[in-house]
């Protein structure tokens, strides 16, 4: 019987992963998503979606590489699998191109490399707009904190940040490698269907409409940078906010309400590496409200 009820709060990656997580690792919680947005509509929809991490400061290299290396292995696992082609996760190799040698030539996730899923762990999605965590905390058990940028309201954390991304969807079926700039602020992923040229890193810019000019640069930088796109045809633009913080913040909390202790689990602020460790993330998060249940149970022994 699930005894444990579970909020998650947010359907980007790291709120799914997280979900996903939870179902399959702690049987005795019964897992409900609620976002006011779900797929197409986020954030990690649109994103260019290539697994390459940043580092995050204050955070150890040692943990940040366990977060990289279980989602590579996770979404590696669904590349080989028979779910590869509806997931849209498959394997491609590219180059990232510096103008200088980079003083780091051995990043901490370089011996690691070579989307959808199901809660098939059971649980259930309810589109809604959570405003009040105390109040979602009357009927759940357990909340995991995933808004990303909902959590510069809800909780509030004035730590949150907009990075606005811009990109547009090229039709270059001829590309089969991804292409980067040393520093990572123009890039070219092919994907199943387009490829993605990129793009913007605009902080504190809340803009959610499409800006001409930013579009004309990523053409222009693109094209400098794989001259073959000059014949692309445009097929799309998408603009999103990347969920950003001076650091990630993964960590456990708790709320008081009514005599109870409820366990609140953060897990935000990922910016532009939703996708490369979030399945990482999402284990080490379903490991701290683990904790937390095994200490609740000691107590009530006791």
């Amino acid at each position: 019987m699930k005894s444990v009820k579970v909020a998650v709060v947010g359907a980007g990656v790291v709120g799914l992963s997280t979900a996903v997580c939870v179902a399959e690792t702690l049987p005795e919680c019964s897992v409900t998503v609620l976002a006011e947005k779900f797929s197409p509509d986020t954030t990690s929809d649109g994103a260019a979606g290539i697994l390459l991490p940043m580092e995050f400061p204050d955070i150890s290299i040692k943990r940040q590489h366990e977060w990289f290396k279980n989602t590579f292995d996770h979404l590696l696992a669904i590349a080989f699998s028979s779910q590869a082609s509806e997931a849209g996760v498959f394997l491609i190799s590219g180059y990232q191109v510096f103008k200088d040698l980079p003083s780091e030539k051995t990043p901490f996730w370089a011996d690691v490399v070579l989307g959808f899923r199901l809660l098939a762990a059971g649980g259930q999605v309810l589109q809604a707009k959570v405003s009040d965590l105390q109040e979602l905390a009357l009927d759940f058990n357990a909340i995991f904190n995933c808004s990303g940028l909902g959590s510069l309201s809800l909780l509030p954390d004035q730590c949150v940040y907009p990075v606005r991304g811009q990109i547009m969807h090229l039709h270059a079926p001829w590309l089969k490698h991804f292409t980067r700039d040393g520093d990572g602020s123009t890039y070219i992923y092919p994907g199943v269907s387009s490829v993605t040229a990129g793009g913007t890193r605009q902080q504190g810019d809340w803009r959610l409409e499409l800006d001409n000019q930013d579009a004309e640069g990523i053409l222009e930088r693109c094209r400098r940078l794989e001259p073959s796109l000059k014949s692309a045809r445009v097929t799309g633009h998408w603009v999103g906010l990347r969920p950003a913080r001076e650091t990630l913040r993964l960590e456990r909390d708790e709320l008081k309400i009514q005599g109870r202790v409820v366990p609140l689990v953060h897990n935000y602020g990922h910016g532009g590496c939703g996708v490369s460790v979030s399945w990482g993330t999402a284990l080490n998060a379903s490991g701290l409200l683990h904790a937390a249940l095994g200490e609740k149970m000691l107590h009530a022994r006791l």
